[in-house]
C-alpha cells in the first residue's frame, strides 16, 4: 500500500472527525449532552447516522477523542526528560502536552470542553477510563529511567497515579476559576503540594 495515499486518507479522516466533533460540541454546549442524540448530531452535520458512526462510535467519543493523543504525548515527553532528573519533576513536565492542548488558543475552548465533561457523569467516567489507560505506559516509561530504577514498582505506580490526580485537581480548579490562574501554574501548585 502506498504510504502517501494512506497518509492522505488518514489526514482526510482526521479532518472529517474534527469537523463533525466541532459541530457536535457546539450542539452539546447549547442543548446539553444528554438531550442530544446521535441522530441529532448526524442530521445537524448533514450525514446519515451510519456515516456519523463510522467516525465516532458513541456520543462520549465525539467529545473525548481530543484526549486520545495525550497519552502518547505524555509518554514522549517523559521519555525526553533527562535521565538523571528526579521522577516527580519528570512526571510534572510529562503533563506539558496536556496543558498545551487545553490552553491553545482560544483557551476558552479548553475550558468549555472541561466544563462539559465536568457536568456530564458519562463523560467524567469515560475520561477517567482514558486516564487509567495512560497509566501503564507512563509507569513503563518511568521504569526505564535511571532515577526510577532505584524505586519499587508500587512506588512508580503511586507516583504516576498521584501525578494524574494532581492534573485532575488542577483541571477542576482551572474550570471553577474560569481559567485564572493559568493551568500551568495550577499544575505546578498541585505538584508542589505533594513534593
Amino acid at each position: 500500500m502506498d504510504v502517501a495515499r494512506t497518509s492522505t486518507r488518514a489526514i482526510g479522516r482526521s479532518a472529517v472527525r474534527e469537523e463533525l466533533a466541532r459541530g457536535a460540541f457546539g450542539q452539546f454546549c447549547r442543548e446539553g449532552f444528554d438531550k442530544v442524540t446521535l441522530d441529532d448530531l448526524a442530521a445537524a452535520a448533514g450525514v446519515s447516522r451510519s456515516t456519523f458512526l463510522r467516525y465516532f462510535g458513541s456520543k462520549e467519543e465525539v467529545v473525548l477523542f481530543t484526549f486520545d493523543p495525550l497519552g502518547d504525548g505524555m509518554v514522549d515527553a517523559l521519555r525526553a526528560r533527562p535521565a538523571g532528573e528526579e521522577d516527580w519533576a519528570a512526571l510534572r513536565r510529562a503533563l506539558d502536552p496536556v496543558i498545551a492542548r487545553l490552553t491553545r488558543e482560544p483557551a476558552s475552548e479548553g475550558l468549555a470542553l472541561l466544563r462539559l465533561v465536568g457536568q456530564t457523569p458519562a463523560l467524567c467516567a469515560r475520561l477517567r477510563e482514558k486516564q487509567a489507560g495512560w497509566r501503564p505506559r507512563l509507569v513503563q516509561s518511568l521504569t526505564e529511567r535511571s532515577e526510577a530504577q532505584r524505586s519499587s514498582s508500587l512506588m512508580l505506580h503511586a507516583r504516576v497515579a498521584a501525578a494524574m490526580e494532581c492534573l485532575m485537581a488542577a483541571l477542576e480548579h482551572w474550570v471553577a476559576d474560569e481559567g485564572r490562574p493559568g493551568l500551568d501554574d495550577l499544575v505546578d501548585e498541585a505538584f508542589d503540594a505533594l513534593s
